[in-house]
């Protein structure tokens, strides 16, 4: 552990150099991939910090759409629009990540855990571009720090207990409000149907490095902590979890038919994101071997995909300055490239094969139907309308009559192609590697 967190503190003496600091963060990467890991315990240990698989593929997960965050700031760097204080908040949200995913101590993950809020934060706020950036970055904090302090009362009354979990255990009054601050803070940041406002806010308002590193990784961190989080409480959860499977699956049809009528292609596809989370919710809830694989396999491929299509608004943004489905109209004719992009992206995120969204769904569906044989119409809907609603977009977005006004565009430019690539390949080539995912439980 030692020599990735010297890696890191090295990366904040170069952070202002922005070609130095991408190399480096790509030889990271690579120091990274060459770590050994077993596949059935903790590695690596030392003191309060340590892996296994799903750390290990969570730092993945976020060093990549890292990298490609960077990548997509060249124009930051060239502008210099603040570039120093913006490397000083990305090293800042990178290490809060990479500590959030290697603490083993609870309380150290819950310190870590909600202060990758604040750099999305002053991301959202300093670098957005909408004008209601402020009541987003209102939205962000006070949804999820809502949550906070009953979480952090959980851990001490554990720490307190000496990690007794006897109040988890019997099924007093006090033990269901002990399960219910445990986990109340990561349904918000998934985020759960009916605490999910804070999200599309902060997409709309922010920048698109923001809207990358939200989709990508700060979801996860939700799902994350589940996992983590229902090994103590398991005879509350098969009590209980019947509730947030509910809400999840009814909430997430309900959004997928929302998503139809959306004219704001980010928050069209910001709101696709609650409907993969509420089946990330649901596959972890049912408490189930394919539940655990499904929702780890599922959060990779969506991060990757997501931040992804993200990108590409953020390009057609950049040359029609508009994301509305009503202006962005006939968009083969002026970049047809874009809409090979357009189409790959898209039947990833409906879960097409090869892409690892597909090994996913396949099994949060059979966790889930496991659990009960009742949520297969619920199930069924949800998977027909997010075909339905990635179908709407890239036909409303890529057919049509163009604006007379949309004739005199710049180009996609090598940089942005290799983004895009970055983000397809690995989405569609870790379906080779399915092993590991299957493995680490």
């Amino acid at each position: 552990m030692l020599k990735y967190m010297f890696n890191i503190v090295f990366l904040i003496f170069i952070c202002f150099n922005y070609w130095m600091m991408m190399f480096s963060m790509i030889i990271f990467f690579m120091l990274f991939m060459l770590s050994s890991v077993n596949l059935f315990m903790y590695s690596n240990l030392i003191s309060w910090l340590g892996m296994d698989i799903l750390s290990l593929s969570m730092i993945f997960l976020s060093t990549w759409i890292c990298l490609l965050m960077l990548l997509t700031s060249l124009e930051i760097y060239l502008e210099n629009y603040f570039f120093k204080l913006y490397m000083i908040n990305f090293m800042g949200l990178f290490f809060f990540l990479f500590m959030t995913f290697i603490s083993l101590d609870l309380f150290f993950f819950y310190i870590f855990f909600e202060s990758s809020m604040l750099p999305v934060l002053i991301l959202i706020v300093g670098w957005g571009y909408q004008p209601e950036r402020m009541q987003a970055g209102v939205y962000l904090i006070f949804y999820t720090l809502f949550a906070s302090l009953p979480l952090m009362m959980a851990i001490f009354y554990i720490y307190n207990n000496s990690f007794s979990m006897f109040m988890l255990i019997n099924s007093s009054f006090h033990s269901f409000i002990l399960y219910l601050f445990l986990i109340f803070s990561f349904l918000i940041k998934m985020p759960m149907y009916m605490v999910h406002l804070w999200l599309p806010k902060a997409h709309v308002e922010g920048p698109i490095t923001g809207s990358m590193i939200l989709a990508g990784v700060m979801l996860k961190l939700g799902g994350y902590g589940l996992m983590r989080i229902m090994k103590f409480s398991i005879s509350m959860s098969l009590k209980f979890n019947i509730i947030w499977i509910s809400i999840s699956l009814v909430g997430g049809l309900y959004v997928s038919l929302l998503c139809l009528h959306l004219m704001d292609l980010k928050l069209l596809i910001a709101y696709s994101s609650v409907v993969h989370m509420a089946l990330v919710i649901g596959g972890i809830m049912t408490l189930n071997y394919l539940g655990f694989l499904g929702s780890l396999c599922l959060m990779v491929g969506h991060g990757l995909c997501s931040s992804g299509l993200f990108y590409l608004i953020n390009l057609i943004y950049e040359r029609v300055g508009s994301r509305s489905m009503m202006i962005i109209k006939g968009m083969i004719n002026l970049l047809p490239s874009l809409t090979l992009w357009w189409f790959l992206m898209l039947s990833s995120n409906m879960a097409a094969p090869p892409s690892l969204n597909l090994l996913g769904e396949i099994s949060l569906f059979l966790s889930i139907l496991m659990w009960s044989k009742l949520s297969m119409i619920l199930i069924m809907l949800i998977s027909f309308f997010s075909a339905c609603y990635s179908i709407y977009v890239f036909s409303f977005s890529q057919h049509g009559m163009i604006l007379k006004s949309l004739f005199f565009i710049k180009f996609i430019n090598s940089r942005e192609n290799l983004v895009l690539i970055l983000h397809w390949l690995p989405l569609n080539l870790l379906i080779l590697k399915i092993d590991y995912f299957y493995n680490w439980i």
